[in-house]
């Protein structure tokens, strides 16, 4: 056999010489018969504790069933409930009202720019309409629609431009498909 270096690994594979120096190795040398008898015995010990709980575990858990069934406790019922506790944690957490709060502020502020705009088209709605151009076809409109009353042969006065929109908007409701279709009976 050779001499090996201590220190550093070896390259070489196993040999058969090693391997059976590790099997005869025993490994519980350490714990002398004495030690080894009193483990023992606490592992029995251990063992029959663990065997105890579990029983009065389960008898503890056929109570706590029955005292719910007494009191009518359903498994529905205690979903219900743990939603509910669950519901009302997440709601009085801190980040739940640090973005309630932040949701309100955002939908105050974008409630107020809508009626900024709002505000801002009625008031250009209202220069257009009083606009020279507006004034000026509004004019034009109500001369044509006078022009055309009376070559039709209806009233001589124009009205107003409101008012002849008013007509208009009624002469079309009155021709409707609905009424129309009642009007052609077969």
């Amino acid at each position: 056999m050779e001499p090996r270096q201590q220190g550093s690994l070896d390259k070489e594979p196993l040999k058969e010489v090693d391997e059976d120096m590790v099997s005869e190795v025993d490994l519980n040398n350490t714990v002398t018969e004495e030690e080894r008898e009193e483990m023992e015995n606490e592992l029995t010990k251990l063992e029959e504790e663990i065997t105890t709980l579990k029983q009065v575990l389960a008898s503890k858990e056929k109570r706590h069933l029955e005292l719910k069934q007494k009191l009518g406790i359903t498994p529905l019922c205690e979903l219900r409930q743990n939603f509910s506790k669950s519901w009302y944690d997440m709601q009085t957490s801190t980040a739940y009202k640090k973005t309630s709060e932040t949701l309100s502020t955002a939908g105050q502020r974008t409630s107020a720019a809508f009626s900024n705009l709002g505000n801002a088209i009625s008031r250009k709605f209202g220069d257009i309409r009083n606009s020279p151009s507006f004034k000026s076809f509004e004019e034009k409109v109500e001369s044509t629609v006078s022009n055309i009353k009376s070559k039709v042969g209806g009233t001589g006065g124009a009205g107003s431009f409101e008012e002849v929109l008013s007509s208009a908007a009624q002469a079309s409701s009155q021709d409707t498909p609905n009424n129309m279709t009642e009007n052609n009976e077969c």
